[in-house]
């Protein structure tokens, strides 16, 4: 019996989901782990073919289908991308052109066609940033009218960097208590440990980057990427999206688990 991963964003369909793989007759994993545990699960114990639905949450399966195809464990393993509405599944398969694409009430045969494809040259994106590449930064961010966006310790020319902003949004330095959106600049570790519990505390309904230097820059510290999700983990967050906001700055996106 062949065994496929499913990745389902939405819990009220994860059991409806895994049950109809079943009465295909594969035997389904379909376990919800942060980001960084589930592809270090997928490439321990690599499955037959990896289904995606990209009905709920389509750039979160973007993202993960690139990071899966830049990790060597998981490079040649089939993925399957069911559902999603038609501009959004054509931006995954730019990005991903030699996975599979099929909407849920044809996936027995889009299983099968993958899974007996050879993935012998995966198409691997040059950069987890590709699925970003030439968007406005303030769409990266998720700014949206209205809204009402913290920064923290940003640097000084750092609204020049956002660009114009959707009517109505207004930025604030400091004082994160009550923004839709918080930008924290975190610039070492003892910062990221000293603050980030109280942060993630205070989200509720919000969102918050936390950004890092990018390694070689002036700014560069002991942060890093691992570092960053690690400590929003520990705090109850989870990490959904990555961005690099310049060439000195890159953050991971969290909300409250």
């Amino acid at each position: 019996m062949k065994r496929v991963a499913l990745i389902e964003w939405n819990g009220d369909e994860l059991k409806p989901r895994a049950s109809q793989l079943r009465t295909l007759g594969y035997a389904v994993s379909a376990r919800r782990l942060p980001p960084p545990q589930l592809i270090r699960s997928l490439a321990a114990f690599p499955p037959g073919a990896i289904v995606i639905d990209l009905t709920h949450s389509p750039s979160r399966g973007r993202d993960l289908g690139v990071l899966l195809r830049r990790r060597s464990g998981t490079r040649g393993v089939p993925l399957v991308f069911a559902g999603g509405k038609r501009q959004a599944v054509a931006q995954v398969r730019q990005l991903l052109p030699d996975a599979t694409f099929a909407p849920w009430g044809r996936i027995a045969a889009a299983l099968k066609r993958a899974i007996a494809r050879s993935v012998l040259c995966p198409v691997v994106p040059g950069s987890a940033f590709a699925a970003y590449a030439g968007r406005p930064l303030v769409r990266k961010l998720g700014l949206r009218p209205g809204m009402e966006v913290a920064l923290l310790h940003a640097p000084p020319d750092f609204a020049w960097t956002l660009g114009a902003l959707p009517e109505g949004v207004r930025l604030r330095r400091g004082r994160p208590t009550g923004a839709d959106l918080l930008i924290w600049f975190a610039r070492d570790p003892g910062e990221l440990q000293r603050r980030m519990a109280n942060l993630a505390q205070g989200l509720q309904g919000s969102v918050m980057w936390i950004a890092w230097p990018k390694g070689g820059t002036a700014a560069a510290s002991q942060l890093t990427q691992v570092l960053v999700r690690k400590a929003g983990l520990e705090a109850g967050l989870v990490d959904y999206k990555i961005c690099s906001l310049d060439e000195r700055w890159s953050a991971l996106l969290f909300k409250r688990r």
